[in-house]
C-alpha cells in the first residue's frame, strides 16, 4: 500500500466515495455528482501546495491508477478554535483488508516524524463500527460524542484524538 497526493485525474473516485448511497450511509446520505470535478481540483491544489494532505490509497504499487480510497489531514476552525483533523474513505470492494488502517497510521506516523498538525482529531460517526475501530486500535482516545457538521449536514459523532509523537500504537 502507498499513498499519493489526490490529483484533478481522481475525479471518478471521488464521484464513486462520495456520490454513492452504500459509501456515504454514515455521512448523510450521497453528493450530488455536480461540482465533484471543482472539488478535486480544489483538494489537489492544497495538496499541491502543501496546505492540508489529501491522499489517494493505492493498495498496489504495481497498478498506480487503482484506488481503494483516501485518507485526508487539513486543519480548520471550530468554535474552540483551530483543530486538525483527519478522515478517510475505502471503496467497498477494498474494505475489510486493513487498507483503511494501514493508510490513517501510515499519514499519522508522516504528521508525527514531520512533527506536524498536533493533535489529530477524528469525527467518525456514532454507528460507524469500521471507522471507530480503526481509532481504537489505531491509539485514538476517545472524548467524547456529539454532533458534527459535514457537507451541510448534522451527524452525530464520536469526537477522537490522538497525539501521534506519544499516542501511536
Amino acid at each position: 500500500m502507498q499513498l499519493r497526493n489526490v490529483s484533478p485525474d481522481d475525479v471518478d473516485a471521488y464521484i464513486r466515495m462520495r456520490c454513492d448511497p452504500v459509501m456515504m450511509a454514515d455521512l448523510g446520505g450521497p453528493l450530488p455528482p455536480e461540482g465533484m470535478a471543482d472539488k478535486v481540483r480544489r483538494d489537489a491544489r492544497q495538496a499541491a501546495d502543501d496546505l492540508a494532505w489529501f491522499k489517494m490509497i493505492v493498495p498496489d504499487a504495481i497498478s498506480p491508477d487503482v484506488v481503494a480510497g483516501t485518507v485526508t489531514i487539513w486543519s480548520h476552525d471550530t468554535s474552540d478554535g483551530p483543530i486538525s483533523e483527519i478522515g478517510w474513505m475505502v471503496l467497498p470492494e477494498f474494505q475489510g483488508q486493513g487498507l483503511g488502517k494501514r493508510a490513517v497510521r501510515t499519514l499519522l506516523e508522516q504528521a508525527r516524524d514531520q512533527d506536524r498538525w498536533g493533535l489529530v482529531h477524528a469525527f467518525p460517526a456514532t454507528n460507524n463500527t469500521a471507522s471507530n475501530a480503526i481509532c481504537r486500535s489505531v491509539g485514538f482516545r476517545l472524548l467524547s460524542q456529539g454532533e458534527t457538521a459535514f457537507a451541510g449536514r448534522v451527524l452525530r459523532t464520536n469526537h477522537w484524538v490522538i497525539d501521534p509523537e506519544k499516542d501511536l500504537r
